[in-house]
């Protein structure tokens, strides 16, 4: 445990000799079970209701690249998707391992999420206890488990709660080293979180400015700035090759004070009225180190608050210019506001304490009191938390469309895809169908090394489409709506095809999906 919370004694040790001495076996406890509860309750908020019964387009897509052969998904990355190459190779091992046993569906493919938000807020919690006492620890992680925003990402098939427990472990390794542990673990941490996810080497700005508030010394910045050129040794190739991919994130618009405003919400789960008190208490625990510490002593407000405001105010600074924001982007921010919050309910438990006990210490009872508070928190977030756990809190829905075609068409019936993107169904779900024929696909995605394969021309098209009397065709809905038109001359084509020569006769929609059944002009 630490001595940097306020009102506590120094403890008369050099950092070295605190940062190698073994842990009591009388401490061990009090320091695990902080760190191991939150991990308990997050993991089974995680694994609650994970089987949503469908994916949604961006699991899907890990899903699918997840099931290619390595040499495949390597060449896949040579032109798209190179940010989360790693995270598709890791996806890869997973889903091979476990088909070893059984077929992998999307609950395997959530799992690591589930993990690693778990570990996030067991991380969440060692950071508390380490920088503060154990009873801001127990209360930040649990914080962490029952904030929704840490809970919907916890169940996504995608990197970003990996990320997050990447960047928490990090935090904490740049707590040790500081105190005199080793540098080559933190830089090894943040190299692998930052291939895992290139937006997460904004963390590292955080990591300075927390260096700047404890004003270490120069050998701790020479030690920091070798692990951060490490970092950017390793990352460069990355960053290099998704540069030219840039088209990817083509979709991000430039965020406004409304996109700041729902990121806070976020990270508080508090909207509305119940946002001002975890501001409040937020507040206070800013107040807590960040200024009149020793020198070279970081602190848990010296950490936590430029871990929560740098890598977001960043981004959505340079999406002003070029539009790179979204939440899920820096999620991993969301570990510092637990912290806060906590250290700021533990700054008021002591003060009330004292005033009711004569100037004393707070009672014994503080921490199971807290953990009832948080209870009462989680119980008013049960709500929002269920209805997360529905495939209609997603964009949409796969395997309700995949369904539906499975139903509906017969062996050998022609299908299109508008845009091309929508054949992600067919590359999740090829079950349901198998008996339709693609006639607008020239080379499978895997054999192309693209995300949704390669497509005829336009001539070939207008050829293929000139033999059908009827063809199914699976649309985003807002391809079928007047108007709607694309760069892409096969897509114009497509729908201008359908328009003119075909009239629709059977239609289903299932979230953000249409499947249709076109009939040639009489």
């Amino acid at each position: 445990m630490s001595s940097l919370c306020k009102d506590r004694p120094p403890v008369a040790r050099t950092r070295t000799e605190a940062a190698l001495l073994p842990v009591p076996g009388h401490v061990l406890g009090p320091v695990l079970v902080p760190v191991l509860v939150p991990v308990l309750v997050m993991l089974a908020l995680g694994l609650w209701g994970l089987d949503r019964d469908g994916m949604w387009r961006d699991e899907a897509v890990t899903f699918e690249v997840a099931h290619r052969s390595v040499p495949q998904i390597w060449r896949l990355l040579h032109g798209v998707d190179a940010v989360h190459g790693l995270y598709y190779l890791v996806m890869h091992t997973v889903l091979a391992g476990w088909a070893a046993f059984a077929r992998p569906g999307e609950v395997v493919l959530r799992l690591p999420s589930v993990l690693g938000a778990a570990a996030t807020a067991g991380l969440v919690a060692a950071l508390g206890v380490r920088l503060c006492r154990p009873r801001v620890g127990l209360w930040a992680g649990l914080l962490y488990a029952v904030t929704p925003m840490a809970g919907h990402y916890a169940q996504e098939g995608r990197s970003y709660a990996l990320v997050s427990a990447g960047v928490a472990g990090s935090t904490l390794l740049l707590v040790r080293a500081v105190r005199g542990g080793g540098w080559w673990p933190y830089g090894v941490v943040v190299a692998v979180t930052c291939v895992l996810h290139e937006f997460a080497v904004l963390a590292l700005l955080a990591h300075a400015c927390s260096l700047a508030l404890a004003r270490v010394r120069g050998r701790v910045w020479r030690a920091w700035g070798c692990a951060v050129g490490s970092v950017a040794v390793v990352l460069l190739p990355v960053v290099v090759v998704s540069q030219g991919q840039a088209a990817q994130v083509a979709w991000l618009g430039v965020p406004d004070l409304g996109a700041a405003g729902r990121l806070l919400e976020g990270f508080a789960g508090a909207p509305g009225v119940l946002l001002v008190p975890y501001l409040v208490l937020a507040g206070v625990g800013m107040g807590v180190g960040v200024r009149g510490n020793p020198r070279g002593e970081l602190t848990l407000g010296g950490v936590a608050l430029p871990l929560v405001v740098v890598p977001p105010l960043v981004l959505l600074a340079v999406s002003q210019v070029r539009p790179f924001y979204d939440d899920r982007y820096v999620l991993y921010a969301l570990a510092g506001v637990p912290l806060l919050v906590a250290c700021g309910a533990d700054r008021v438990a002591r003060a009330m304490g004292r005033l009711g006990a004569g100037g004393h210490s707070a009672p014994a009872r503080t921490p199971l009191l807290g953990v009832l508070a948080i209870g009462l928190v989680l119980v008013s977030r049960l709500p929002v938390l269920e209805a997360d756990r529905s495939a209609d809190r997603r964009p949409d829905n796969l395997a309700a469309v995949s369904r539906v075609a499975g139903r509906e068409m017969r062996p050998g019936d022609p299908l299109l895809f508008l845009p091309a993107f929508g054949r992600r169904a067919a590359l999740t779900y090829p079950e349901h169908f198998r008996r339709a024929r693609d006639v607008a696909l020239s080379v499978p995605a895997p054999v192309d090394g693209s995300l949704y394969g390669r497509e005829v021309g336009a001539d070939e098209l207008r050829r293929r489409l000139g033999r059908l009397d009827r063809v199914w065709v699976v649309a985003q809905t807002y391809a079928l709506r007047p108007g709607w038109s694309s760069r892409n001359p096969v897509e114009r084509l497509k729908r201008t095809v359908m328009d003119e020569e075909f009239v629709p006769r059977t239609e289903f929609t299932q979230k953000g999906s249409t499947l249709r059944l076109y009939v040639r002009r009489s």
